[in-house]
């Protein structure tokens, strides 16, 4: 029997979630995710809260590749990188994400998270100082907080580039200075002040780490991603991504660095070393995502105008969405309990938009996140602009 305390406590934080409107559901779909899915108990349901950036996790192709390497290399390596767990389509993939990203090399992760997991506690030592935005994804977060008790961790203000100056000059006295940040902060939907950072990233001698998991797909002329959108390609020393958003929504995620960084990786990161390779379905279908986009740059256009028509249309509405150039568009709305209430109606209505509350953001900064897809049509718009009328 568990322990009597623990199910006292588990018990108390379930209810107190569900008497307060703060409970999250979960949604039953029952169908490929698609600009509009079957919901179990809903029905047909347009999607405007998946990151399929680009509606590349059902496009054919990428669904072959994953087939394909089904049968050429079965369900999984049974082992990690190093023993005996890395196949050709790992490599394949990791080369075709550097030259995507324009690096020396790359690396694959069963996940963004532990990609980001590897970096800091493999790369960080004693004497050096990691800066991080305070809106920085929880995975960067954890990330730091996994560091040596030897390495000195601080947070600057959210894009602010005279705190971030200020704390450079502090540690100058630091061995190796570390600046992480999002290329588009997922909750916020802004950008990073990427030419900025990279200029005192510069100036003082430190090390710039991007995590573009929302950029990537989206941001640049041809989807490369944030650094692209600043024209910072080959200027950014470390990226991690994702192949779970744009790059074919199944999982997976990767560093891409130079050829040194990579190989500390392969040699001392433990989510690589004690973790299982990535499997070849993904590898393969994430292959194919980034061969569509590269032969397919219109899908980046088709994206932007999209985001575009459903911003102007909710403006039009009244709904106040700060501005950014992402494909996250949030819809502050405060009241937790209120926001989530309202993602349950949009549901209703036969739109899927989630009501983001604490902890996923600050107490009092609850909101309603659209996430928009390249594979939507003016007629699931309209729809959707609809339904916001009825909210």
């Amino acid at each position: 029997m568990p322990n009597a305390h623990f199910q006292q406590t588990a018990r108390q934080i379930l209810d107190d979630l569900k008497n307060s409107g703060q409970l999250k559901s979960f949604n039953a779909i029952i169908s490929p995710m698609a600009p509009s899915v079957e919901v179990a108990g809903s029905g047909e349901t347009i999607v405007l809260c998946s990151n399929n950036y680009l509606g590349l996790s059902n496009h054919p192709e990428v669904i072959q590749a994953g087939i394909d390497g089904l049968k050429k290399y079965g369900a999984g390596t049974a082992s990690v990188r190093f023993i005996c767990g890395t196949l050709e389509c790992h490599y394949q993939l990791e080369q075709k994400i550097a030259q995507f990203l324009g690096t020396e090399s790359a690396l694959s992760y069963v996940s963004c998270w532990n990609a980001n997991a590897a970096v800091f506690p493999t790369l960080t030592a004693p004497g050096d100082v990691v800066l991080s935005d305070e809106l920085n994804h929880a995975s960067i977060i954890d990330s730091c907080r996994l560091v040596s008790k030897k390495v000195e961790r601080s947070v600057y203000r959210h894009n602010d580039m005279e705190d971030l100056e200020r704390q450079l000059k502090a540690h100058s006295d630091k061995n190796c200075r570390w600046v992480v940040a999002d290329g588009v902060f997922s909750m916020e939907g802004d950008l990073v002040n990427l030419r900025e950072t990279v200029d005192l990233c510069k100036k003082y001698d430190a090390m710039m780490v991007l995590d573009d998991s929302h950029g990537v797909g989206v941001m640049g002329k041809t989807g490369r991603g944030t650094h692209e959108h600043f024209d910072l390609l080959g200027e950014i020393d470390i990226m991690t991504g994702t192949l779970g958003k744009a790059l074919g929504g199944a999982a997976g995620g990767y560093v891409a660095a130079s050829s040194d960084v990579i190989k500390i990786l392969e040699q001392r990161a433990r989510p690589s070393l004690f973790s299982n390779a990535l499997p070849a379905t993904v590898a393969c279908s994430a292959y194919k995502a980034i061969d569509i986009l590269e032969k397919e740059p219109q899908r980046i256009t088709k994206l932007h105008e999209n985001v575009a028509k459903i911003r102007n249309g909710l403006g039009d509405l009244g709904f106040a969405c700060p501005d950014s150039p992402s494909a996250i568009v949030p819809i502050m709305i405060g009241d937790e309990a209120e926001a989530i209430r309202k993602g349950e109606r949009l549901l209703e209505l036969g739109i899927m938009v989630v009501g983001f509350a604490f902890p996923v953001v600050p107490r009092g900064e609850a909101r309603l996140r659209i996430q928009v897809s390249s594979a939507l049509e003016d007629e699931h718009i309209r729809r959707v602009l609809e339904a916001f009328s009825k909210l």
